[in-house]
């Protein structure tokens, strides 16, 4: 086919996200109605990271979550994070970012599981996780009442830099002695402790005052007694 490096070039400059050569393949197989071999794209990938790879370029071809996207070059990162510093503050809360870490680790899983690892509710950092398409629903468990089962979403791994899940950190590079801070444990145990006292509601002014009112009357009653 004539121009198939163009063709596969606006492909992976269109696309939100990082476009896979099945994708790719899938596309121009619809559009021109023609047999296009996998190797001729891979083939055309191959041109066209060598071409983006010359200094005239400020961004270049990645293969990253399992697809090919266009993306800046080291040199530019700190120009465009001013940028998106600029225009959005808002960032994970730590959380969001534990129960993300959950999701990532021990996915599928429901939201049941996701408190029993962390001892809160996940309720509110679950909803803003899914607002930001950094996981998903993936179904339903097989247990009582059949609650959804979360996982990952592509975006997550486009978010972080990752080709894929697999390339998460191993939790036993955590428990190493160059990266541990007091005694060690579970991972579990670990993140319920760090987040408790964050995501427990204060006491509210009703129990206080009635702990108040039980004190004065304590007080009152010895007083009568003596």
């Amino acid at each position: 086919m004539d121009y198939l490096i163009q063709h596969v070039e606006a492909l992976i400059f269109t696309a939100e996200r990082p476009v896979s050569i099945k994708e790719i393949k899938n596309c121009l197989e619809a559009t021109f109605q023609a047999n296009i071999s996998k190797t001729d794209i891979e083939n055309a990938l191959v041109a066209l990271t060598e071409k983006y790879q010359d200094d005239n370029f400020s961004f270049e071809i990645i293969e990253i979550a399992e697809g090919y996207q266009f993306l800046t070059k080291g040199a530019y990162h700190n120009t465009i994070g001013t940028l998106l510093k600029q225009k959005t503050k808002k960032r994970l809360s730590r959380a969001a970012l534990e129960t993300l870490s959950i999701i990532a680790y021990k996915q599928p899983l429901t939201k049941g599981e996701m408190e029993k690892i962390r001892g809160v509710s996940c309720d509110y950092s679950v909803q803003k996780l899914l607002e930001k398409e950094l996981v998903a629903i993936v179904g339903r468990s097989e247990g009582p009442g059949r609650p959804l089962l979360y996982a990952t979403s592509d975006k997550f791994m486009d978010y972080f830099g990752i080709k894929s899940i697999k390339e998460l950190p191993k939790l036993k590079d955590f428990k190493t002695a160059d990266s541990e801070i007091g005694d060690a444990g579970k991972v579990e145990e670990v993140v319920a402790q760090a987040t408790a006292d964050n995501d427990t509601p204060p006491a509210s002014t009703e129990e206080t005052d009635n702990s108040s009112n039980n004190d004065n009357i304590n007080t009152r009653n010895n007083e009568e007694v003596q």
